[in-house]
């Protein structure tokens, strides 16, 4: 049995679990800064950066209360140590090499991107590659083929925004507050998806654009400010989805892969849920859709990568920093 406590301070989340062998989670902590970030209409680094540090400690420590274990019985602790915003990642990587040497601990840096594909694991053990899987989020977007644990090949990814960023846009275009996801889901639920055909960006390329995507609903909405907020946001929304469903089988085809999988933070949108098992069902594959928990941010999925890795790798050097703009692969 190995247990390993996983931090992820990469954006607005500060989080904290304990996992056991990789894959059964035995606690998970996350401390949302939507609040304070709500006002500004998207995340501000510095204050996010001011809020990890104050959060820190108290969701480490509930994590391991919550797990029913000492720092001592813990055989490793890891961090997110990139992609993400700078001053964000040093607070989970200071904290957890702090922890590690207090505790003759191994310290594990993981990729953010990369825990993001391990999160499957913990809802789904007995998973298997190779799978085609879509990272999409408020910082990422991106098709990945998994050919193994550790073994990976980036298909496309986004020329500009990515989709949870122009959730976020047009959403605050509309008036809608911030985070933009959650709030044109459920507001599309009673829209009508074919009210406006916006565009789809890029068709029959690997990479995705969605910043065309974005103008078009700002021009709409200027255009016709008297159209029903529902019927632009369920269009806008098909419009995203379309996009990106289209892009992972492709992606699919590319890597033979006989599974489906999502995960960011976008993964937990209903209707990407729905088509992407759609898709699955229609070209015979299986699929796996993560838990909602498990989409956003979160300890479990670094602890679980930080497994892996120390069995193939071992430990990372307590010299090595952080570096938001760390790639996958």
């Amino acid at each position: 049995m190995t247990l390993v406590l996983g931090i992820e301070t990469s954006c607005d989340e500060t989080a904290a679990a304990v996992v056991e062998d990789g894959r059964s989670v035995l606690s998970s902590v996350v401390s949302s800064q939507i609040d304070l970030h709500a006002r500004f209409g998207g995340v501000v680094p510095e204050l996010a950066s001011r809020a990890h540090v104050e959060l820190i400690t108290p969701v480490v420590a509930e994590a391991l209360v919550e797990a029913g274990v000492e720092l001592t019985d813990l055989d490793a602790v890891a961090a997110c140590h990139g992609p993400g915003l700078a001053g964000a990642l040093l607070v989970g990587v200071s904290a957890a090499k702090a922890l590690a040497l207090a505790a003759d601990l191994p310290y594990v840096g993981v990729n953010h991107l990369e825990a993001h594909l391990h999160a499957a694991w913990l809802a789904e053990p007995d998973l298997a590659p190779p799978l085609a899987v879509l990272i999409v989020s408020g910082g990422h977007t991106m098709t990945v083929a998994m050919e193994a644990h550790g073994r990976y090949r980036v298909i496309g990814q986004t020329v500009d925004d990515a989709a949870g960023e122009a959730f976020d846009k047009v959403a605050r275009h509309l008036g809608l507050g911030y985070p933009g996801g959650p709030v044109i889901d459920r507001l599309a639920r009673d829209g009508d998806a074919t009210a406006v055909r916006f565009p789809r960006a890029m068709p029959g390329e690997a990479d995705f654009s969605f910043a065309g995507l974005k103008t078009a609903v700002v021009n709409h909405h200027r255009k016709h400010p008297e159209a029903p907020v529902a019927d632009v946001a369920a269009s806008f929304q098909e419009a995203v989805v379309d996009q990106l469903v289209a892009k992972l089988l492709a992606a699919a085809d590319d890597a033979g892969a006989p599974v489906l999988a999502i995960g960011g933070g976008v993964a937990a949108n209903s209707r990407l849920r729905a088509k992407v098992a759609a898709a699955a069902e229609a070209t015979g594959r299986g699929v796996f859709l993560p838990p909602p928990e498990l989409c956003t941010d979160n300890g479990a999925m670094i602890a679980a990568t930080a497994w892996w890795r120390l069995r193939s790798d071992g430990p990372t050097p307590l010299d090595a920093g952080a570096d938001p703009n760390l790639r996958l692969g």
